[in-house]
């Protein structure tokens, strides 16, 4: 080698999310679907943790890692890398935030019986893939911080007003699946944001 060189910087896996007084996104309505909701808020914040991990004001804070796909499989992945859209799209002004979790018996489950539920039952994948490029997620995993964390799983969407239907449609479906029998607890945060922030 003919000198030092330099690795890309890291890509942040842990993210927290915030409501509080303030925040990039105005909260519009949040409405627990299933078990107990969270405290009302006006505001959200979105962050790649840094080390803080508080905010000033915060009526409640979840966190959430990135992480590889669970139960997908290469061909779905690929059909997903080919039509998504990254989030932060200049036209993609609305967002939610879908906090959920799943029953112990989801969580007794081997890996292929879930995933027996999750798309061979469910078409969770299936269904996604519909709505896409409209619609971009990222998805968040909590378990993977603790097993005390309030919620399995944190889905952040991002879409712009003419597709708010689509997303509508989106959950319907996916509610209305098998799968979401193993939901004992969901919220649904409806944001848009905040053109001063």
């Amino acid at each position: 080698m003919d000198g030092p060189t330099t690795l890309p910087a890291a890509l942040p896996r842990l993210y927290c999310f915030a409501g509080g007084p303030s925040g990039t996104w105005q909260v519009l309505r949040s409405e627990a679907v299933a078990g107990p909701g969270l405290a009302p808020a006006p505001s959200l914040s979105v962050w790649a943790a840094d080390g803080r991990e508080g905010m000033p004001g915060a009526v409640w804070l979840l966190r959430g890692i990135t992480s590889n796909e669970r139960y997908v499989m290469r061909r779905e992945k690929s059909q997903l890398v080919g039509r998504q859209q990254g989030l932060g799209r200049s036209a993609a002004t609305l967002a939610a935030l879908i906090p959920i979790r799943k029953t112990a018996a989801w969580w007794e489950l081997t890996q292929d019986e879930r995933r027996e539920i999750f798309e061979a039952q469910s078409a969770h994948i299936a269904v996604g893939l519909r709505y896409l490029p409209a619609i971009a997620r990222r998805l968040h995993h909590c378990r993977d911080l603790s097993p005390e964390e309030p919620f399995d799983f944190l889905t952040w969407f991002e879409y712009a007003p003419d597709d708010e239907l689509q997303f509508d449609h989106l959950l319907q479906a996916l509610r209305s699946s098998p799968e979401w029998q193993y939901v004992e607890r969901e919220v649904d945060i409806r944001l848009a944001r905040d053109a001063a922030a």
